[in-house]
């Protein structure tokens, strides 16, 4: 059955190559619609999209644009117009797989389209610059690929040519093989779990105690970009309860840990409504490790594990306690499901046991009572006199999100 891929580049400057990858993917039998992003050039063929729809849709006039030579006015419009047009493909069933081919702004231009589309569209991005101070902008949270170009796209040669073949081969085969995503869905009740190393115990024990009661489990690293995508999964309805293990990705982005997610972390719950348990998992503790660009303050204060070479964790100064206080009670206060917090009194990871240098149950004790203080409407706090690894850590979180679920059923 054929396929309708959409094809994002610049034909001003890369016009024979995304002529000859748009004749690839339509000799596979799918329709290409080549979307124009020229900034400034003169394109050598009309494209299916234009580049002045694509800056008109984002309420710009392209020659204007081009006359300012204002670059990053020129390529923020190109991505507001291009996400726009995408979704409108999209709403009319005439989307089912993206392509970029490009430089370095093709390729940020393209992400910034694909992270708006629904996990499922195959999506591509084909550039040589694929630089690692690059990728993990583009990657962000989305279900995307990254081609490695080891040519400059300039001109047409064999090598030029084979790349592009694959590259039209590789979103042929994607789009070929993929679901429609609006048939993608889990079985009911199907339980995102957040967890990581400093969590394993608390996450098997949750597992196997969910999987006993019938529910479906899906982990997610909480690494700043899997449980960002768990995010995006709940927001697309994936989802019918959420264990937030570690819920740390939000403070971690406040103060720029190696685990950071982004100030949206623990949205998507909230807004649609699905019931949350959650657990301080790290709320307390960050990376203190040579790749922390600012990990001088989290040294000073003594309260250092050092776990390998690359690793070390601290814990979080008092102010910083009472600022992550503050923001997660403001998440707390504002979803709209069910949503229960269980705190252990005996430490919050494996890390800060009884004993180890980064158990400290007053400051712990201080976090909880400032977001205690910052909540507007009842939200059940339950303290469980244990580690976080224990078992009844895991008892607590799966029968306070069983109660949830069964309440919603009845």
């Amino acid at each position: 059955m054929a396929k309708k891929i959409v094809i994002l580049g610049t034909v001003d400057t890369k016009g024979e190559q995304l002529r000859f990858l748009k004749d690839r993917i339509t000799s596979r039998g799918h329709e290409a619609i080549l979307m124009d992003l020229s900034m400034g050039g003169h394109p050598g063929f009309v494209a299916d999209v234009t580049s002045k729809e694509i800056a008109g849709l984002a309420g710009k006039n392209l020659e204007e644009l081009i006359v300012s030579k204002d670059r990053l006015s020129v390529t923020n419009t190109m991505s507001a117009g291009a996400r726009q047009k995408a979704l409108d493909l999209l709403s009319r069933n005439s989307l089912d797989g993206v392509v970029a081919l490009g430089g370095a702004t093709m390729a940020l231009i393209a992400s910034q389209v694909m992270s708006k589309l629904p996990f499922g569209i195959p999506k591509v991005i084909a550039t040589p610059a694929a630089m690692p101070v690059y990728v993990g902008t583009w990657f962000g949270a989305s279900d995307l690929v990254v081609m490695q170009l080891i040519m400059e796209i300039a001109g047409m040669n064999d090598l030029v040519r084979n790349a592009i073949g694959q590259v039209a081969g590789a979103v042929a085969g994607m789009v070929e093989e993929a679901y429609d995503y609006k048939t993608l869905k889990l079985p009911y009740p199907s339980i995102a779990v957040t967890e990581l190393g400093f969590s394993d115990k608390c996450a098997k024990h949750v597992e196997d105690l969910l999987a006993g009661k019938g529910y479906h489990v899906y982990p997610f690293h909480a690494n700043g970009v899997s449980d960002r995508a768990m995010d995006r999964l709940i927001a697309q309805g994936f989802f019918d309860g959420v264990i937030e293990i570690v819920p740390a990705g939000l403070i971690e982005a406040k103060f720029k840990g190696n685990r950071a997610a982004d100030m949206t972390r623990l949205d998507a719950a909230g807004e649609i409504g699905i019931p949350q348990v959650w657990a301080p998992c790290c709320l307390n503790l960050t990376g203190a490790g040579p790749t922390r660009t600012n990990r001088d303050k989290y040294l000073a204060s003594g309260k250092v594990l050092q776990i390998d070479e690359m690793r070390a964790m601290a814990r979080f100064p008092r102010d910083e306690l009472l600022i992550g206080a503050e923001m997660y009670a403001e998440k707390l206060n504002r979803a709209r499901g069910p949503i229960k917090l269980i705190v252990p009194l005996r430490g919050w990871s494996s890390l800060d046991h009884e004993g180890s240098v980064l158990y400290d149950p007053e400051e712990d004790r201080i976090f909880v009572e400032a977001l205690k203080n910052k909540l507007l409407r009842p939200i059940q706090i339950q303290e469980v006199d244990c580690n976080l690894e224990e078992i009844e850590t895991a008892q607590a979180l799966v029968e306070s999100l069983d109660s949830f679920i069964k309440e919603q059923r009845r």
